[in-house]
């Protein structure tokens, strides 16, 4: 924490800023963490002279909880502020300013007090360190609150322990030992308003639970009743929902209805076997969740199976778990971020994960700025976002803001790892991380070539034998290492097929030469068999990124791009 344990000297850390902002070298003694605030000002471009955002505070959203728990006891605390000298700031997770009272210098009651906004100040601190937080004078990046100082206090969920906001109390410069004058009353509020929020979430779930009872009828009709924290099932709903039924209604309720008492349907899972009827629970004059009563319907005709897509084919184990991980993380709600060499098939699986939901299709490779701030369709229903590494950084910008609002978010982006990516598109691989799956080359897995090649030939004339292959062919294509991968392996059989003069199986001297000779080197021992499949194993696990594959693999990332170049370059046993 910077000046919440040890506020510097202002004089020296006054001027050090004036020689941050001139590029000139800090000297010693500036703390690190000041000085790596002044840095992310800086990188997200705000500006030292920027005024105060707003001269009125904005008006918080129509339905806030936080903002109806915390305005009484916020009202009841103002008056013992010295109005003219001090402000009392309630901001939310985002760092809006929902309610202020007061003013302090340099009018700091703007509408946005975050980092990207306005630069260092103590909301933004308090609330990503979880705990009061001091920040005086030169501490700020702004020029306007050179002379403010400011103390904060997150306020947590009392359910989840989530951070909900902030209370901030801003004063003229106070440069003696901490704690802040305003401290005290900053944490008292604090806890007055969490003291509300328990209290209302113990009668918001009261409500909740009489609306079930009544909707439930002794427990005889298929009811569940949720609000986004608590999940009320009855018997007859437990025997007719499936989990995708059960997350379908959990997203219904995060939404929080439409914000009326009408009863409405929501959309639920093609195979559901059931309909919902909705009704919103209304709770002090807001939607806090809903009772949707279950009905069966008649399942219809199983449609026969199309045609297995040509890139989805396979039985190797690499194959199976990457497609398995997939399928098992898009029934789940939140993006998805499948990686893979060009023509590994990373679209034709997106496609297939997000089949009959018609979504919005966005290629980054076929323009060079996508306008994703300003769509609104992005965040409304299913997204397929492909070549994410050819983002623009301001798309890229964008989308780190909508996942950090929407967590749940349906988009399933592809990534060909390539170049280094820049510190922004990192920040979003990071956040897909824990959701993502690593395509393995078809040089990985040359035993699903023979599936393969069925599929990838185009349907043959009436009359016509479908293309077969020689044994001898067949163990040509799966030595070759394939850098283009299916998508390679596909023109390579449509050209065939096009151009043959003679019938029967395809024979080895029919392949292109570089196919038929097979790759120049020597075979692995299987020493280095071994060590080449525990290296793949740990790129998958870490999302293709080989910095830290090399860290986790105890070896330098040097060490690490010559075995890969030499295991490239090796033929296949």
């Amino acid at each position: 924490m910077t000046t919440a344990e040890h506020p510097p000297a202002l004089a020296p850390l006054r001027q050090a800023r004036q020689r941050f902002l001139a590029g000139r070298p800090l000297p010693d003694g500036v703390p690190d963490d000041v000085v790596a605030a002044w840095r992310r000002a800086r990188f997200f471009g705000v500006r030292p002279d920027l005024d105060s955002p707003a001269r009125e505070p904005a008006a918080g959203p129509v339905d806030s909880p936080l903002l109806e728990a915390a305005r009484p006891v916020l009202t009841r605390l103002a008056p013992a502020l010295d109005a003219a000298r001090s402000a009392l700031v309630l901001t939310d997770e985002r760092l809006r300013v929902l309610w202020a009272a007061g003013r302090a210098p340099g009018d700091d009651t703007g509408r946005d007090l975050s980092e990207r906004t306005v630069g260092h100040n103590s909301a933004a601190l308090a609330l990503r360190t979880r705990r009061r937080a001091e920040v005086h004078g030169p501490e700020h990046f702004l020029d306007v609150w050179q002379d403010v100082s400011a103390v904060s206090v997150p306020l947590l969920s009392p359910e989840t322990a989530q951070a909900l906001g902030t209370v901030t109390i801003a004063s003229g410069l106070y440069a003696g030992c901490p704690p802040h004058p305003g401290a005290a009353l900053a944490e008292a509020a604090a806890a007055a308003v969490e003291a509300e929020l328990r209290a209302r979430a113990r009668t918001a779930e009261r409500a909740l639970f009489d609306a079930y009872e009544r909707a439930a009828r002794g427990h005889e009709r298929a009811v569940v009743a949720l609000d986004g924290r608590n999940r009320l099932v009855s018997e007859a709903a437990a025997r007719l929902a499936s989990p995708q039924v059960l997350e379908a209604l959990e997203r219904g309720a995060r939404a929080r209805g439409r914000g009326t008492g009408e009863p409405y349907e929501i959309a639920l899972p093609e195979d559901a076997g059931c309909a919902a009827e909705v009704t919103p629970v209304r709770h002090a004059g807001r939607v806090l969740g809903l009772v949707a009563v279950l009905a069966p319907r008649p399942v219809e005709p199983v449609r026969s199976p199309p045609r297995p897509v040509s890139a989805l084919v396979g039985g190797s184990v690499p194959w199976r778990h990457a497609v398995a991980r997939a399928t098992a993380l898009a029934g789940t709600a939140g993006p998805l971020l499948v990686v893979g060499e060009r023509g590994t098939g990373k679209t034709t699986l997106a496609l297939e994960l997000l089949d009959g939901t018609d979504p919005l299709v966005l290629d980054a490779a076929e323009s060079p700025e996508l306008g994703v701030e300003a769509d609104d369709r992005i965040g409304d229903g299913p997204v397929l976002l492909r070549h994410a590494e050819r983002l623009a950084q301001p798309d890229v910008a964008a989308l780190n803001s909508l996942l950090d609002e929407r967590p749940d978010a349906h988009l399933v982006a592809t990534y060909t790892p390539g170049t280094p990516p820049g510190p922004c598109l990192q920040r979003l691989l990071d956040a897909l991380a824990a959701r993502s799956v690593t395509l393995p080359a078809l040089r990985e897995r040359p035993e699903d070539i023979k599936e393969l090649l069925p599929a990838l030939a185009p349907e043959a004339a009436p009359g016509s034998p479908p293309l077969t292959w020689t044994l001898d062919a067949l163990r040509a294509l799966e030595r070759h290492p394939w850098p283009g991968n299916v998508t390679e392996l596909a023109h390579l059989v449509r050209a065939l097929a096009r151009g043959r003069r003679t019938r029967g199986p395809v024979r080895r001297g029919e392949l292109p030469d570089s196919v038929r000779e097979g790759p120049a080197g020597r075979g692995l021992s299987p020493m280095e068999r071994a060590e080449r499949a525990a290296i793949l194993e740990a790129l998958r696990r870490h999302g293709g990124n080989k910095a830290r594959t090399a860290a986790a693999l105890g070896i330098a990332r040097a060490t690490l791009y010559r075995k890969l170049r030499e295991y490239h370059a090796a033929p296949k046993p």
